[in-house]
């Protein structure tokens, strides 16, 4: 047989060989590292044998792949240990996730944090025993039989929910047996560096009409340096915590009578506001018209569009007058019934509508999450409506409107391509050429992408931008989503240059994504200390004592005439104080003004980018910052004073 490397480079055995057999055949260091492996795509065990020609791509932890199965091992590591201090607690499932694992327990004494101390030194007893890992399989049986004998019932509930031909996979160490598909290491040694961060309530299967379990979470890294880094920065998340920051700032709020639905206050609507004078500026530079659409539309519109049979248990409806209605959980129909309002022709196209429509969906409240996961919000929507021939160029055009934004916040971005998913609906034909025609544009533009097999819309394929805040977390935010199936089923036409009426191709899109959670990124990207042209308050006056109060007032009179958004710290407070607190408030510019400010007419400018920038005359300091707001600019702090 004949393997090709990930390199290009090929082996050729004459006999079967496990991954790991090939991987200690390339080197020994590989095999050392080595944590999964890939056949023909398809993530497999180390143990997994070979006994015929195919691709194969020996994975580390540097890897997603090999970082799973890492973590994966981490987590029956620490539910041994769990079953060794608490033999009566009943396992759930533990899988790997992003940066780490959990395991869902189901404990009659509630866990606390010394707990997960115990259960950590436990764990490291375990990786110092190396105790080999092992791969056996049982009929599904005997596997029901095995767990019942060893009263695991989540385990059996499991088992039974498989077809009844299954063989069941099983992974050993030491006295702990598990039921897992794999992969797994082949021992518990590699695991040096892990931490339990976190205890949680699950439901199982997620279903709130099933027991309240207990999730304990965790990392691990082949490395303790790497795992302290990690702790660092998510020590650093907490801090810029937008639920916190939001809280802090008077920027939103969350309450009990609305769940999932976020009440923005003052200084957060003007953060909102903000954002979205920037989204229709650019919008009307990139040729863009903008429309309303209602907030509910009746039953027949999301027949006809796919969203009821679809994505009907995520809608809220209603009737009126009989008739079955629902609010709107996406704003393209509408935008399809605006086309539909008058006849249009291919000099009409391509035409680009935006739209800032408010939607909602049904989140689960286990899934709320500040800003990030909400009920309802903003989508800063758009639908190009285009002949074939333009299908290149406006994509093309589009991902140059979502970098120029990404860009304004210094954001890092990857692209991610997302193809037909298994519900999904329209005939291969269009679903090829769709995916074509992004691909085609990806590559027009040079942008490196990665292809994200069935995860595209159920009506399209769609490129996704995954933007890097400033502490290397992921964001899926702008998408690309071309759609061949809304305009046919609505009917949509265009009279083409011969006369004849032709169907047009629509794109839907968004930027920012969700406004609200956008907001929510950009308190965290920046730790509330926004730009500022960004930012709620720009200025703050801090008058030295009430006697430098009317100097004071005009200061801000007319930094407010100039239209920049002016506090003014009344308090009978030391000016020590006052500055402290605009600093906790993350105002970018302080102007302290006392006796020799007033007697020369000018601000004395403390700011977040360079401490005491010194004295400047008031229309200095206004023409300055008039500029700085302009242009956007987005000053690095240069001081933490």
């Amino acid at each position: 047989m004949i393997i090709t490397l990930k390199d290009g480079s090929k082996k050729e055995y004459a006999e079967a060989k496990t991954v790991l057999d090939i991987a200690s055949d390339i080197s020994e260091g590989l095999a050392r590292v080595a944590c999964a492996g890939e056949v023909d795509g398809e993530l497999v065990d180390l143990r997994t044998e070979i006994d015929r020609d195919c691709e194969l791509n020996i994975l580390t932890f540097e890897s997603e792949g090999g970082a799973w199965a890492f973590h994966h091992t981490t987590s029956h590591i620490m539910a041994q240990a769990i079953k060794r201090l608490y033999p009566d607690v009943k396992l759930a499932i533990g899988p790997s996730i992003a940066d780490g694992f959990y395991y869902d327990i189901d404990s009659e004494t509630p866990l606390t944090a010394d707990d997960l101390v115990k259960i950590e030194a436990e764990m490291k007893k375990i990786v110092k025993e190396a105790l080999p890992i092992t791969r056996f399989t049982k009929p599904r049986n005997e596997a029901i039989a095995y767990f019942k004998e060893k009263n695991e019932p989540y385990k059996v509930e499991l088992i039974e929910d498989l077809p009844e031909d299954s063989v069941i996979s099983f992974y050993q160490q030491g006295e702990f047996v598990d039921l897992c598909a794999g992969p797994h290491l082949m021992s518990t040694k590699p695991v040096k560096a892990f931490k339990l961060t976190s205890l949680a309530g699950a439901y199982w299967r997620g279903s709130e009409k099933n027991k309240m379990l207990t999730r304990i979470y965790g990392t691990s890294f082949t490395k303790k340096a790497d795992l302290e880094a990690y702790i660092t920065r998510m020590e650093e998340a907490k801090k810029r915590d937008h639920r916190k920051l939001g809280k802090e700032l008077g920027l939103f709020m969350m309450r009990e009578e609305g769940p999932g639905f976020p009440f923005f206050l003052p200084k957060g609507m003007v953060l909102k506001n903000t954002l979205l004078d920037y989204w229709r500026e650019i919008h009307r530079k990139n040729g863009y018209v903008e429309i309303s659409t209602p907030i509910m539309l009746n039953r027949q519109l999301w027949e006809t569009s796919g969203h009821w049979d679809h994505y009907k248990d995520n809608m809220y409806t209603t009737v009126i007058d009989e008739t079955d209605f629902a609010v709107k959980p996406m704003n393209c129909p509408g935008g399809i019934l605006v086309y539909q309002s008058e006849p249009r022709s291919y000099r009409d196209l391509p035409l680009r509508m935006g739209e800032l429509g408010l939607v909602h969906r049904h989140e689960k409240s286990g899934q709320l999450h500040g800003l990030m996961r909400v009920r309802c919000f903003t989508q800063d929507d758009a639908h190009i409506f285009m002949t074939p021939e333009q299908i290149r160029s406006e994509i093309k055009g589009v991902a140059g409107l979502i970098d120029e934004v990404y860009q304004l916040f210094g954001f890092k971005y990857h692209v991610e391509l997302s193809t037909r998913p298994e519900d999904s609906m329209g005939s291969d034909e269009d679903w090829e050429m769709a995916t074509d025609a992004l691909r085609g544009a990806l590559d027009d533009l040079g942008l490196n992408y990665v292809v994200n097999e069935g995860d595209g819309a159920f009506y399209g394929p769609k490129i996704d931008f995954h933007l890097e805040d400033s502490i290397g977390r992921t964001w899926q935010c702008g998408t690309i989503q071309l759609d061949f199936q809304l305009p046919l089923r609505f009917n949509c036409e265009y009279i083409g240059a011969d006369g004849e009426k032709h169907r047009p191709i629509m794109i839907h899109r968004v930027a920012f994504g969700s406004i609200e959670r956008f907001i929510g990124i950009l308190i965290e990207h920046f730790a509330g200390a926004f730009p500022t042209w960004l930012a709620p308050v720009q200025v703050k006056v801090l008058p030295i004592s009430d006697k430098y109060m009317e100097y004071g007032e005009k200061v801000r009179a007319a930094l407010e005439e100039a239209g920049i958004r002016t506090e003014i710290d009344t308090r009978a407070e030391k000016i020590g104080y006052k500055i402290r607190e605009a600093r906790l408030q993350k105002i970018p510019y302080m102007l302290v003004v006392g006796a020799k400010e007033e007697e020369e007419g000018t601000v004395s400018v403390r700011s977040r980018f360079q401490g005491d920038e010194g004295a400047k005359t008031l229309d200095a300091f206004i023409t300055d910052i008039l500029v700085e707001i302009k242009n956007r600019e987005n000053r690095k702090v240069e001081t933490e004073e």
